[in-house]
Order: C-alpha cells, then sequence, then structure tokens
C-alpha cells in the first residue's frame, strides 16, 4: 500500500501523508507511522469503538480528525456492509442478527457526541478549512459532518430503527403472494401481470402483492416518528427536511423542480395514458372507466406496458449476462470480477429484489439479482451493472477512503439508468446480435416497439417519482393522517389510475403505501430516481455530442449510435464521473460532466 500510495503521489503530497500517518500513529500509541504497515493486516487497539475519543479542542486540525475518523469507522463500515449483503443473500436469523449488531457498531460511533461536536466545530470553518488545509479535506469534513448528523439520536433510538429495519427486510425477503394455497415469487406475479387474460387471476395477483403491506405497517409508523423524534431534535421540521439536508438537497428547490416537470410531462403523459388505456380496453373487452390498477402490467404501473410487440419474447432466448458481459467490455469497463462475487437468482429466503453494494471501497463490489430471460431483467442487469462500474474499482485510490465512492444517489442512479435504458434501444439492441436471427420485418417491429415503449417509459416514470416524492413529504409532515387516503390520492392525480372499490374507506384495512419497499427501507430516496433520469439525460447527450461527434443527440443520426465498441466512452465516463468520486457535489459535478446544471430539458427531449 503505502509503495502504490508514493508510486502516485510527488514528494510533496507523499511528505503531507507521512505527517498525517504520524498523527494516526500518535492517537493509536504506535511509535511510528511506519508500524502501521509492519503487519500483514492492520487491527485497531481497541475492542470497542466507544472508548476512542476525539479531541475536544475546538480549534482541531481537519486532517487529523478525518485520519481518526476513518481509523475507526472504516473497519466497522466493512462489517456492516458484509452483514447487510449475507442477510439479504440468505434471509436466516442469524445473518440478520449479525447485521444489526454491526449496524449499532457503527451508529455508535457516528452518534458520539463529541465526534460529533468536533467535526461540527469543524464543519462551520469550512472556508478557513479549505484555505489553509485545501479542498479534498474539506469536503471530506462537510461529507463526514452530515453523516454523522443524521445518527446524532440517542443510542436506545437508532437501535430500535436498527432492529425495525432489520424485520422490515426479512419480512419483505420471505413475503410470497398466497393465492388458494399457491405461492408465487415477484417475478411469477410480474409475469401474470404481463402476459395473462384472465382478468380475475390478475386481481388475485395485484391485491396479492400489496398484502405485505398490512404486515409492514405498523413497522413503518413507529419508525416515522423515530425518524421524525430525531429531526425535530436536530432542529428540523421533520425526517423529510433533515434527510434532504444530509444529501445536499433544498427542499424548496426539489419541489420547485417536481412542480417544473409536472408542468413538463402532464399533457404528454395524459395522451401516452390515454393510448395505454384504450389498448387494455380493447384487450379486457372492458370499457375506460371499469380499468383497475391490475389491468397494468406493474404493480406500482411504474413501467410502461407494452405499446406493440412484447419486447419479452426478443429477450426470452438471449443469455442476459452475456449481453452484459460482452458489452461492458467493449466500452472499456470489464465486469468479470464483479459477477465473480454477486448473487444473481433466485432462491429461498433471499431478497426478491436487485441491488449493487460496494463493500469496502477496495473493489470488493457485488450485485444482487433474481434474473429471468425477459426484457425487464435485461434492463435491471444492465441498471444494477452500470452501479457497479460507477464504484471504487474505477476510482483512483489516492482519492481518501471517505470520498472514494458515487458523488451522490442521483448520480450513480443515473448512471444506472443510462445503461438500463438500451435494452430499448435499438441501435443498442443490433450491435449487440439481439436482431441476428430476426427478420427484417421483426428487426423492424421490436424497433418500432422498443421506441416507444421506452418513450412511453420515461413518462410513466416520472409520474410515479411524483407519487412517491409528495407521498413521502406529506406522510413525515402529518403521519397521523389517513395514508393509504393520501396514497391513492397521489396516485389517481399523477399516474392517472381508479383506486380500487373500498381501498381507501375509514373502516378498510389496506396500507398499499407500505407495500413499496422503498418507503419503509430507503426512506427520502426514491426522488432522486428522477434527479438520475434527468443526469442521464443530459450525460447522454453530452456523449453522444462530445465523444461519438453526434451534432444533435435525438436526431436520426444520433439515436442511430449504438454506445457499444468504443472505448472512449468508458474512458470519458471515468475521467468525468467515475474519478472525480464524491470530492465534487452532484451539483459540481453535473456541471463538470455535462457542462450545464441539473435540469430537465435534455429529459424532455428524450420522451418526444
Amino acid at each position: 500500500y503505502q509503495r502504490r500510495v508514493m508510486g502516485r503521489l510527488n514528494l510533496d503530497i507523499v511528505a503531507l501523508f507521512s505527517v498525517r500517518l504520524a498523527c494516526v500513529s500518535r492517537h493509536l500509541g504506535l511509535k511510528s507511522a511506519a508500524s502501521i504497515f509492519h503487519t500483514s493486516s492492520f487491527r485497531l487497539p481497541f475492542s470497542n469503538p466507544r472508548i476512542v475519543h476525539f479531541s475536544s479542542r475546538s480549534k482541531m486540525a481537519a486532517a487529523q480528525f478525518m485520519n481518526e475518523h476513518e481509523a475507526i469507522v472504516r473497519p466497522l463500515e466493512k462489517t456492516a456492509s458484509l452483514a447487510w449483503w449475507n442477510a439479504n443473500v440468505t434471509g436466516d436469523e442469524d445473518s440478520f442478527a449479525k447485521k444489526e449488531e454491526a449496524e449499532n457498531q457503527l451508529n455508535s460511533v457516528l452518534s458520539d457526541k463529541t465526534r460529533f461536536d468536533a467535526v461540527r466545530d469543524l464543519f462551520n470553518r469550512l472556508d478557513t478549512i479549505r484555505q489553509e488545509e485545501g479542498p479534498i479535506v474539506a469536503r471530506q469534513i462537510e461529507v463526514v459532518y452530515r453523516q454523522y448528523l443524521e445518527k446524532q439520536a440517542d443510542p436506545s433510538t437508532l437501535q430500535q430503527m436498527v432492529k425495525l429495519s432489520s424485520e422490515v427486510d426479512r419480512i419483505f425477503n420471505n413475503f410470497r403472494v398466497t393465492v388458494k394455497d399457491q405461492q408465487w415469487t415477484d417475478n411469477q406475479v410480474r409475469q401474470i401481470l404481463r402476459t395473462s387474460k384472465d382478468e380475475e387471476k390478475r386481481r388475485m395477483a395485484w391485491e396479492g402483492s400489496k398484502a405485505v403491506g398490512p404486515l409492514i405497517d405498523p413497522i413503518l409508523k413507529q419508525l416515522i416518528g423515530l425518524r421524525n423524534k430525531t429531526a425535530k431534535a436536530l432542529g428540523f421540521e421533520n425526517y423529510h427536511k433533515l434527510a434532504l439536508f444530509v444529501s445536499e438537497q433544498d427542499p424548496d428547490q426539489m419541489t420547485q423542480l417536481f412542480d417544473d416537470l409536472d408542468d413538463l410531462t402532464r399533457g404528454p403523459f395524459n395522451t401516452v395514458k390515454a393510448q395505454m388505456d384504450a389498448h387494455l380496453c380493447s384487450q379486457f373487452g372492458i370499457e375506460s372507466s371499469q380499468l383497475r390498477p391490475w389491468h397494468f402490467q406493474d404493480p406500482f404501473f411504474q413501467e410502461a406496458i407494452i405499446l406493440g410487440a412484447d419486447l419479452d419474447h426478443f429477450y426470452g432466448s438471449q443469455d442476459i449476462l452475456d449481453l452484459c458481459v460482452r458489452y461492458y467490455r467493449s466500452i472499456g469497463l470489464p465486469i468479470d470480477d464483479v459477477l465473480s462475487r454477486s448473487d444473481l437468482y433466485e432462491k429461498p429466503g433471499k431478497s426478491p429484489h436487485a441491488f449493487c453494494t460496494d463493500i469496502d471501497r477496495e473493489g470488493d463490489v457485488r450485485v444482487l439479482q433474481n434474473i429471468v430471460a425477459n426484457e425487464r431483467w435485461m434492463e435491471t442487469s444492465l441498471h444494477e451493472l452500470g452501479h457497479s462500474v460507477y464504484s471504487s474499482k474505477n476510482m483512483p485510490r489516492t482519492v481518501p477512503y471517505t470520498l472514494r465512492c458515487q458523488s451522490h444517489i442521483l448520480t450513480t442512479e443515473g448512471i444506472a439508468m443510462l445503461f438500463g435504458r438500451l435494452s430499448k434501444t435499438p441501435s443498442w439492441q443490433k450491435a449487440m446480435g439481439v436482431c441476428a436471427n430476426l427478420s427484417s420485418e421483426e428487426e423492424r417491429i421490436l424497433s418500432e416497439s422498443s421506441k416507444k415503449t421506452l418513450s412511453a417509459q420515461l413518462l410513466i416514470f416520472s409520474r410515479w417519482c411524483q407519487v412517491m416524492y409528495r407521498f413521502e413529504a406529506s406522510m413525515y409532515a402529518n403521519p397521523d393522517q389517513d395514508l393509504n387516503q393520501l396514497w391513492w390520492d397521489l396516485v389517481e392525480k399523477y399516474q392517472g389510475l381508479t383506486r380500487p372499490d373500498n381501498r381507501t374507506e375509514s373502516t378498510s384495512q389496506f396500507a398499499d403505501y407500505a407495500s413499496k419497499i422503498h418507503v419503509v427501507s430507503a426512506p427520502v430516496y426514491y426522488h432522486n430516481y428522477m434527479c438520475g433520469e434527468m443526469f442521464a439525460s443530459q450525460l447522454l447527450h453530452t456523449i453522444k455530442t462530445q465523444v461519438c461527434g453526434v451534432a444533435e443527440p435525438t436526431s436520426e443520426s444520433g439515436q442511430a449510435v449504438s454506445l457499444c465498441d468504443n472505448m472512449k466512452i468508458g474512458e470519458f465516463l471515468i475521467e468525468k464521473v467515475f474519478a472525480p468520486a464524491n470530492t465534487l457535489s452532484w451539483n459540481e459535478l453535473t456541471k463538470f460532466a455535462t457542462g450545464q446544471p441539473l435540469q430537465p430539458k435534455a429529459f424532455a427531449l428524450d420522451f418526444q
């Protein structure tokens, strides 16, 4: 490690690095900085992180604080990441118990009042630190201050939240839709909604998928109370406001952005929704007034129904992983190492969802999936593996550990969405051989269906994100209101769906909002998917113009660009997005990579 650092840094930086190591060495009671490297595996000389206390000096050096923070937090974060991974892969109680223990240990450090006071003092002197110790040290303080802030609750409250969150994960991981003594997986429910002509079967599948809501709802309401309690103790109106602050986002600006998106997408969405309604009415032989959520092809109507040929027909015979491996290799971002550590197919107890995680910020990156051969899992695989290339595996080790991660949730979601869109992009399908055995007529049908579905998908997803953003904002602002009523009011307003009968009666026991795992387990996260779509569009247009040499990204020639077999694409992404890591805020990174602040202009062009 020492040789690697010295090989990459100039002598001045090496000298500074040595000084900082000396600070760490003195803190840990070692004779010299070199002592750190004299053992094959470095161990902190204490077992309980709570017995290590930062200096309470008001003028504590920022670099020293960061070195001490990393020495304590880094091994705990790795342990917590591994425990979380194992719990989601296995679903067994012992794994979830270890996950809770690891998270509680990490939280005990981040909630420490002495440490928080020290980092808050440094945060309040950011301008001075930026001048005296440099922008990288200042950025680290800015990042870790927000990390500590969110954990400033009493230990018992934090432990209770961890325990409740683990219980939520366990319930979701083991939940299966039960209909007439049959159990259906999430994939099977989605397959019914995509293909079945049997209205009753569709209704049972949809309603069955919502049955997890009442199981989760009591836990969710406890979590809302605990999260709001923590936020108010820190001076925030509610948890939604706190979470946005921690994410470096302004609530008023974010709401204005979603208001602008609402205005931008409402008309085009209504047009597409009317086409879908007509298609479904014809398919099921019903009037538009009879359409209900189970007539659509996704449990939450967050994905477009197929307008034209069924894309699953074209992906059903494809090797999903092989397409991913060949594609990412063709742009200079190989993923073989990621797949070797990943868990990719369904099994009992395993999380039914999909995610990517960076275990140690040293390149141990993994994805969890439940792949079947269809278009949804083609998109999901490209998406999750997009996260994997935007990770420590493609970031310089010279970037400090604290900043060796994505700039923001929205930037990593943007990269993932950029790649996920390719499954519905005709030029990519042709370049990757999806069309190899198709007749010219079949290829034409695939191309037209894909373009139409992708355009509709962007619109539909944007309206779904409106529901999620506004629901969470209102839920945390007023948790005592009828949340199922709120949910369906927003669904009807922004998605144009009709709520099923009796779903929001005062005597009903439904909690449909709680069947969406993000509401419970990833609070105030979902709006970043929409911001990610905008980031993806801006970045895609920049790649097409600056890397592929296309004057108009949305022109016919622009759409013909496949984004395949071009190593310069990977080089551009590494230089402009991955390598900066979190040294730049999401706003700064967006400008650095695309030349413009985040805005909906490019996104609007992509759904036209």
